[in-house]
């Protein structure tokens, strides 16, 4: 442990959620802003800045795995990562079944090897995935235990992902956040023998420019029947999901790792159970 140096909370994915969760847990500490795009990264600076908290940014394509490693040796750089916040992805009216199954299931895969091999003793991590995982049918203990184990490389190889199985953006996503969830559980090992804790969050429909994207688009009709059939019936902020966030990140969440919380305002209950 470098004692001297900084403690750093990496945030991969400059959008609402991210910011929301970093801005609980990251006082008195260094925030590096990863994005793909560094205008999204350069306006969270300036307004995690400009409330008070130090951070500096860089670029990251999460499918890229020597993008994925050059953040982590940049993380490293600057101090000790004691926290990461996972937060980058697309969603289904914005990308095709591969983009999204590249960058919302190989990408995490990447992120959580990545950074498992470096996250300090007392660190812990928060993977963003979705209620969407929690809609798809149970699939088999070989295919889950394949979506959390197979290495990284192989993982877009799996039969279960391939083209003549998954037909539209909708059922890659469902099964890229199903992955995530399993993928966290399977690491949640690894990074306990660091002395590091790792969960995923599935939240519902927050409302952040994606989901208006969402809204707005074909399946915004959809998204509203959601809303109206839960139980909760309304949408949720980023600022629930950054209490749930700093909760699993902070002293109070010791004892939780390997979980997937679920927080979508009973939409999925609707799904299963109820009027959906």
């Amino acid at each position: 442990m470098k004692h001297n140096l900084k403690e750093v909370i990496v945030v991969i994915g400059a959008g609402s959620i991210g910011q929301a969760i970093a801005r609980r847990v990251s006082a008195g500490k260094h925030i590096l802003l990863a994005d793909l795009r560094s205008e999204n990264a350069e306006a969270a600076a300036k307004v995690l800045s400009e409330a008070g908290f130090e951070v500096s940014t860089t670029l990251v394509d999460v499918s890229n795995r020597e993008s994925v490693h050059a953040l982590a040796e940049k993380a490293v750089s600057i101090g000790n990562i004691t926290g990461l916040i996972h937060a980058a992805g697309v969603s289904p009216s914005q990308a095709s079944p591969s983009t999204i199954l590249k960058v919302d299931l190989y990408g995490t895969a990447l992120i959580l090897e990545e950074f498992g091999n470096v996250i300090a003793s007392g660190g812990a991590g928060v993977v963003i995935a979705s209620q969407s995982g929690h809609r798809l049918p149970a699939l088999t203990p070989e295919q889950d235990k394949a979506l959390a184990t197979t290495p990284a490389e192989q993982l877009l190889s799996l039969p279960l992902l391939q083209p003549d199985q998954v037909k539209d953006s909708l059922h890659a996503y469902q099964l890229s956040k199903r992955g995530n969830s399993l993928r966290v559980m399977a690491e949640a090992v690894r990074w306990g023998k660091r002395g590091a804790r790792i969960n995923t969050i599935s939240p519902g429909i927050i409302i952040t420019p994606l989901a208006k994207d969402e809204l707005s688009g074909p399946r915004g009709d959809g998204y509203r029947r959601m809303i109206e059939a839960s139980a909760v019936g309304r949408a949720g902020t980023p600022d629930e999901v950054g209490n749930v966030g700093a909760l699993l990140m902070g002293s109070d969440g010791a004892f939780i790792t390997g979980s997937d919380f679920l927080m979508d305002g009973g939409v999925t209950a609707a799904y299963w159970y109820g009027e959906l």
